[in-house]
């Protein structure tokens, strides 16, 4: 699976990333324990049943010798990807970039497709355990769950913006920080990996908890795509 890939099923600024930020503050931001964290951040995420925006992704890289992620060519660094995203829980999510390129990710919760339109090819993959070390667990899933997953560190407990660590170091990321706005809803998130590689995503036009019909989250393969099950 592609870092785009994972970044959806996976699906928000790191520590490093917020620090000229925080400098300009007269007063040394107090960070929150690790168990105040997780419940702070638990209650910000209980908040949202449903949640609809479009969506900016760019990839960047500190390293110019790590070597590329297999599916990221040279072509996608630096590249802004916008589309649109629907999500609600439990488990249903829908992601859907219109350029540069066009793909689409869309899960009830138990299947996943990806579907590349110019490719005329559906990948289809099974859910298992490890949708638990996504992106994807903090927006659609089960929040109970968070505790189990990740290590939530809250740098400034004045600030609703939270970095997360996975416990599984197998992920798809290193760190994955996520930043709310003034209306409870995600505004940002910057996942980092093991290649240098930081990953931006900004949402815009949020809408928190709208109704979003049951077949929004339903895929069905066109007639003559290609289909690969993982």
């Amino acid at each position: 699976m592609t870092m785009l890939r994972k970044t959806v099923c996976a699906i928000a600024m790191s520590a490093a990333t917020l620090a000229p930020v925080m400098s300009t503050t007269v007063f040394a931001a107090t960070p929150a324990s690790e168990q105040q964290a997780t419940s702070n951040l638990v209650k910000q995420l209980s908040g949202i049943q449903s949640l609809s925006a479009s969506f900016e992704q760019t990839t960047k890289t500190t390293n110019a010798k790590a070597p590329q992620k297999k599916g990221l060519s040279a072509q996608h660094m630096n590249q802004t990807f916008k589309g649109e995203m629907k999500v609600a829980r439990p488990g249903k999510f829908f992601w859907e970039t219109t350029s540069p390129s066009k793909q689409t990710i869309a899960t009830t919760g138990k299947t996943v497709w990806i579907y590349d339109p110019d490719l005329q090819q559906a990948v289809r993959q099974n859910l298992d355990d490890q949708v638990a070390n996504t992106p994807a667990l903090l927006l659609s899933g089960n929040t109970s769950q968070i505790m189990q997953s990740y290590r939530v560190t809250q740098p400034d407990r004045s600030k609703t913006y939270y970095t997360l660590y996975p416990k599984n170091s197998e992920g798809a990321f290193q760190s994955l920080t996520i930043s709310f706005g003034a209306n409870k809803a995600p505004s940002l998130m910057i996942l980092q990996d093991s290649l240098g590689q930081t990953t931006y995503v900004r949402f815009n036009n949020v809408k928190l908890n709208p109704a979003i019909p049951a077949s929004t989250f339903n895929f069905t393969p066109p007639k003559g795509t290609d289909i690969i099950d993982q």
